[in-house]
């Protein structure tokens, strides 16, 4: 829980940075929640395979510092979280620019697996299309790969345009910990006799 806390809390801090970076600006935080089971570990590639509760499956790459990959296992369950913040804004003229930045906290060495990772992308490009329905606008970057981000309610997007040259700050946190297992239906049920 302690890791859940810390990512929400490190990804709020980061949110507030990033707001005070854009002038103008409007914030959408998008958070989810799951418990996944791991499926596979590929320690050379340092890849976990985990399947959600809904049944898709996802790869995690993980990062080298991380010292406790050797105690993950297939079937194991780890509870993840994950935040994301996207803030918008237009800015007139300027070439498509990209820059990121990373910050991770990792269990220590012997301690649980988990963490919580924190990723800041500044993006400036052009907006290829809008979804003004859904809220969502595609921009082309500086190397012609087009996102899809989600827009706040407060933006305009009415003043934007296909053609426009706009500014995004997206930060993104991942929190990962342990879960509790919960005993095998058929196990609990013997036990119970």
């Amino acid at each position: 829980m302690k890791h859940v806390i810390f990512a929400a809390l490190f990804s709020l801090a980061f949110i507030s940075a990033a707001q005070a970076q854009v002038k103008d600006s409007a914030v959408v935080v998008d958070e989810t929640e799951a418990v996944v089971t791991v499926t596979k570990v590929d320690k050379e590639a340092r890849k976990v395979t985990f399947r959600g509760p809904k049944g898709g499956v996802a790869t995690l790459t993980v990062p080298k510092e991380a010292q406790n990959l050797d105690q993950v296992k297939p079937g194991q369950q780890y509870k993840l979280k994950y935040v994301e913040a996207v803030a918008v804004e237009i800015r007139k003229g300027g070439k498509p620019a990209a820059a990121a930045g990373e910050e991770i906290k990792l269990a220590p060495k012997g301690a649980k697996p988990g963490g919580a990772m924190v990723r800041t992308v500044h993006l400036a490009g052009v907006v290829d299309a809008i979804d003004y329905t859904n809220r969502y606008v595609a921009v082309r970057g500086p190397k012609g790969n087009t996102v899809s981000l989600k827009v706040a309610a407060d933006v305009p997007l009415d003043q934007l345009s296909a053609g426009d040259r706009i500014s995004v700050t997206h930060t993104e946190a991942l929190a990962i910990e342990m879960a509790a297992q919960a005993p095998a239906k058929k196990e609990a049920a013997k036990a119970a006799k």
